[in-house]
């Protein structure tokens, strides 16, 4: 008998523009996490560490304000941190970030190391107010890329009107939350059978 794993993280949505995120490394992988979390949360208030950035990261994140701190990687860099990316070519910087990061009980990601990541930064489709997160728990980031690209083809431009649409008409109703809920699940039902 076979038994199919399953993926067991809690998808939560994060205002990382009120949290501090602190990325560690200054290379591609620094860039890839960068502009991850930049391009769904442009407003994000992030600090980058490292001893030297490329070029090409440096531009991105004098575009969004990020704080640039040149400089090496200890335990007093985690302090007014919520979360921290590892993202040194260095894995014993990577392990000593992680290790840290746990003491003082701050989220880490820990880059292509799932086992040292307590969250992963997965595909994500954004229309307007509509947000769909992908995980492949850490098994596969190139299947969370195809995924979120078949997302946004498949979902239509206009999700947001209606998003607002139905917030608006919410607002209007007198009635329990139960009675809510049963009329709103009845009123969107042919998002799914047309």
């Amino acid at each position: 008998m076979i038994v199919e794993q399953q993926n067991e993280l809690y998808p939560i949505f994060l205002k990382v523009h009120q949290l501090n995120v602190l990325i560690v490394g200054g290379g591609n992988v620094a860039f890839e996490k960068l502009g991850f979390l930049l391009k769904s949360s442009p407003n994000a208030k992030v600090t980058l560490l490292a001893k030297e950035f490329d070029a090409e990261l440096l531009i991105l994140a004098k575009r969004h304000q990020v704080k640039i701190i040149h400089g090496t990687y200890h335990y007093f860099s985690l302090q007014n941190q919520h979360l921290v990316i590892g993202a040194t070519s260095n894995k014993e910087v990577n392990k000593i970030i992680q290790k840290e990061a746990k003491v003082r009980n701050i989220l880490v990601n820990i880059a292509d190391t799932p086992e040292l990541c307590d969250f992963f930064l997965g595909g994500i489709v954004t229309k307007g107010n509509v947000k769909i997160a992908i995980s492949t728990n850490g098994k596969s980031p190139t299947m969370a890329k195809r995924l979120r690209q078949l997302f946004e083809d498949v979902i239509p431009d206009d999700i947001n009107s209606l998003a607002e649409n139905l917030n608006n008409y919410r607002q209007t109703l007198k009635l329990s939350f139960k009675e809510k809920v049963t009329l709103l699940n009845q009123l969107t039902k042919s998002l799914i059978t047309e």
